[in-house]
């Protein structure tokens, strides 16, 4: 089955890599990222920005021309970046911006709304968050009134799957990805979202899966395709993410 990879890294020793909370991430480049994709029928895909590349933006700029047009890029900036800087990496196949709660290295949610709205009217990038989903509670209020959201690996954990889906039943997407790292019934996080809303979950491989107690295993797209009929796999596994990033 045909796949969109809506969420992996790219690390790339030849641009700045920061330690984050005592971790430095193994060199993954792209030739590694198509030698571990070879086997599937990869037809696009995200590369995140991970906290251990702060604000960055060479490396990616330098792995989506190597990727090419079907890939874009997920990247985190800070709240003083120009108009004119968020044109140019829209220019070059970015297509969100990044808040990484959990590990930190962008910028924290104070920022959220006015960082969201601004690239949203200038670029049309949605914004994806790396957050514990028990946690939305707080920021549920700004998280509603905002055009395009995400949220990272099922929202983590069991405690905030409740918080999760009262924001998909009001437009919010999820990325079904990560599932070695998550605190949570993975199958029945994906039928509870599904059924909330079937344009919410989109798969991502999130290769290297870097921290991740379990990486990403051929296993975790059984899972989908267990759990779904074919045309619902689909969607989770290729038309969602591909309409969120480049039809919307």
């Amino acid at each position: 089955m045909k796949l969109f990879d809506a969420h992996f890294h790219i690390i790339d020793y030849e641009f700045p890599v920061f330690e984050n909370q005592g971790y430095l991430p193994p060199s993954y480049n792209v030739v590694d990222y198509q030698r571990d994709t070879a086997s599937f029928e990869i037809a696009g895909g995200a590369i995140v920005s991970g906290s251990f590349q702060g604000f960055d933006q060479d490396y990616l700029v330098k792995s989506l021309k190597l990727l090419g047009p079907t890939f874009c890029g997920v990247t985190q900036l800070p709240f003083t970046v120009s108009d004119e800087e968020i044109e140019k990496l829209h220019m070059d196949g970015v297509r969100a911006l990044r808040f990484n709660v959990k590990r930190g290295g962008s910028k924290d949610l104070s920022k959220l709304d006015y960082l969201a709205r601004r690239v949203y009217d200038l670029a049309g990038w949605h914004s994806e968050l790396y957050i514990d989903a028990k946690e939305l509670p707080s920021i549920a209020s700004t998280i509603e009134t905002l055009p395009a959201i995400s949220i990272d690996h099922l929202g983590l954990s069991a405690a905030g799957l409740p918080h999760l889906l009262r924001l998909v039943d009001r437009g919010v997407r999820v990325k079904a990805t990560g599932f070695g790292r998550v605190e949570l019934n993975v199958e029945k996080a994906l039928k509870e979202i599904y059924q909330a809303n079937p344009e919410a979950l989109m798969f991502g491989t999130d290769l290297p899966s870097t921290r991740a107690k379990r990486p990403f295993e051929m296993e975790d797209i059984k899972i989908i395709q267990g759990l779904f009929n074919e045309k619902e796999a689909e969607k989770i596994l290729y038309k969602n993410a591909y309409y969120w990033y480049f039809m919307r």
